[in-house]
């Protein structure tokens, strides 16, 4: 005997269609007799073949196993890795700390693996989501870099996501970032302004001092935490959120990371020296999300912190 407790989106599909979709290895005709000799039956009670059914409904077939083989599924994000640092989660959102190296979403390269396909395993395998059970898929509030590592907000819900968008649009959450620059600041701590121009062709951007044609206005806030002659570890809190914000704005200071092949020192080096390591939730409302208000989150053991302290951050 089997049986099958109807989900919301299975809800409104015929008797027939149901099981067929379940069962494909059961003959139509056998299925049609047996609906007739009642051993298929909704809720304990006799069922027609074109019957359509409600969510939460009890399907129940008595029928040999053998028969009842269900379909094999097979999903594009079950082949993803199963490492996920979770920082934090609840019943909206799950905080994941990305290492270096790891895309955020799929690309012509690189389609099974990613944090996005990570989060739909995950979430699956624990029974909270299914492709076929949920109009919603699991999606990422924000991204970064694959060559930079950090906090991803991952949304199980479309309400948490929009809500979220919302407020990393607003500046309701703060990021912070760490990262090592070539050399010592000239101050403490300082809010950079600027303007920025993305190059699409190249996948680059342009930083000027002056407000032009086609750029935006950049904010970046900054404070040094440690330095020596040589190296200066920051963090850097970002008042806007444009494209390769923190390394273009601290190269065209004159300090740009350590290890950016595309704006630093180091051609060819693609590790830049940041990392997303810090959140802070600074809702102005109430929401749904409320019970976050003024929590921080912080990604542990980062390796540019480590990399600092030990010395390894030396001018070429």
């Amino acid at each position: 005997m089997k049986s099958i407790t109807v989900s919301k989106s299975d809800a409104g599909q015929r008797v027939d269609r149901l099981i067929k979709k379940t069962y494909p290895k059961l003959p139509r005709s056998l299925m049609f007799k047996e609906i007739r000799r009642k051993n298929i039956k909704v809720n304990k009670k006799r069922c027609t073949p074109e019957q359509e059914l409600c969510e939460g409904d009890l399907l129940e077939l008595y029928l040999n196993d053998e028969v009842l083989e269900e379909k094999k599924k097979h999903f594009d994000f079950m082949n993803a890795s199963d490492e996920l640092d979770i920082i934090y989660e609840d019943e909206n959102i799950i905080l994941i700390n990305k290492k270096v190296g790891v895309l955020c979403h799929p690309d012509g390269k690189d389609y099974t693996d990613n944090i996005v396909a990570r989060v739909k395993k995950y979430l699956y395998g624990k029974g909270e989501w299914s492709p076929e059970k949920s109009s919603f898929t699991p999606s990422l509030a924000n991204r970064i870099d694959r060559n930079t590592g950090g906090i991803i907000i991952a949304c199980k819900n479309s309400a948490a996501l929009k809500l979220v968008n919302d407020k990393i649009k607003s500046r309701e959450i703060d990021k912070y970032y760490l990262c090592a620059v070539h050399g010592k600041m000239e101050k403490a701590s300082d809010t950079l302004t600027a303007y920025l121009r993305k190059n699409e062709r190249k996948n680059m951007v342009e930083v000027s001092d002056d407000e032009c044609d086609g750029f935006k206005k950049i904010v970046t806030q900054y404070r040094v935490l440690e330095s020596s002659e040589k190296a200066s570890l920051l963090e850097i809190k970002l008042l806007t959120g444009r494209t390769h914000q923190i390394r273009a704005h601290m190269a065209h200071i004159g300090h740009p990371l350590f290890n950016d092949g595309k704006y630093g020192k180091e051609q060819g080096r693609y590790r830049q020296a940041l990392y997303s390591y810090k959140l802070r939730f600074s809702f102005k409302d109430e929401n749904e999300l409320s019970y976050l208000n003024g929590r921080e989150f912080e990604a542990k053991e980062v390796w540019i912190i480590k990399d600092f302290k030990e010395g390894k951050f030396n001018e070429g």
